[in-house]
């Protein structure tokens, strides 16, 4: 019975990858990079193409739906799940990629729950990634936190009542997935006075990769999925 791995490799530059990571990844006999839409490149797999061999490894990418509709989530993470397991007990090493960390906001969670409740046998090791946060703030130069400093990360969709509630009782907040509510951020902003302590990051370690800093050209930007800001 082979490893399962999960691998994070970090938010887009492939020189953020950690040496471990890049060495399990020439290693795997199986690579499974997830993608939201099949009609689009995995952004994961994009990342690792220079570690990896596919005249000796297998390559496959797992379609995850955009969605918060779990009855088309969970049999995609059940269908996942049992593909990772079934290559594994046939002595395949399997790497599952994701952006990031794969304990952070990342599609890993979900499989490592039926992967231990329901493949128990499985050996599985956790890499860590270099998350868009991190990757960001080194971006801008901007330090997260310092001294008794709260820091607070909020995916923009939870709604513009916590966001505002977390400017109010945190000295940094950290919003991803801002494009669906990015409007009523940037207003926000406006109405308490913060348009000057904004960072706006999109797609970092990418080669579409954009930091703003001047409130008008936030404002006046239409985001991409994956972007993030930070506000201290």
């Amino acid at each position: 019975m082979a490893t399962v791995y999960a691998v994070g490799v970090g938010p887009g530059d492939p020189e953020l990858l950690t040496r471990k990571a890049e060495r399990i990844l020439r290693s795997a006999e199986v690579i499974l990079a997830p993608v939201s839409n099949p009609a689009e490149a995995s952004v994961a797999l994009e990342i690792i193409r220079d570690f990896i061999d596919e005249s000796r490894q297998e390559i496959i990418v797992h379609q995850f739906p955009m969605t918060a509709d779990r009855s088309r989530l969970i049999p995609a993470w059940q269908a996942a799940a049992d593909l990772i397991a079934s290559h594994a007990e046939a002595g395949r090493s399997v790497a599952f990629i994701t952006i990031g960390d794969p304990l952070f906001y990342s599609t890993f969670i979900y499989l490592l729950r039926i992967l231990r409740e329901q493949y128990p046998q499985l050996p599985i090791e956790i890499i860590p990634g270099i998350s868009s946060i991190n990757a960001a703030a080194s971006l801008a130069s901007l330090p997260l936190v310092e001294g008794d400093e709260k820091m607070i990360v909020i995916p923009a969709t939870a709604g513009i009542e916590q966001i505002k509630n977390a400017l109010d009782t945190c000295e940094t907040v950290v919003l991803l997935k801002v494009k669906p509510i990015f409007s009523a951020i940037v207003e926000l902003l406006r109405i308490t006075g913060r348009e000057h302590t904004a960072v706006f990051v999109e797609r970092v370690g990418g080669p579409r990769q954009l930091v703003l800093t001047d409130f008008s050209q936030i404002a006046a930007h239409t985001p991409d999925y994956l972007s993030l800001m930070i506000i201290k």
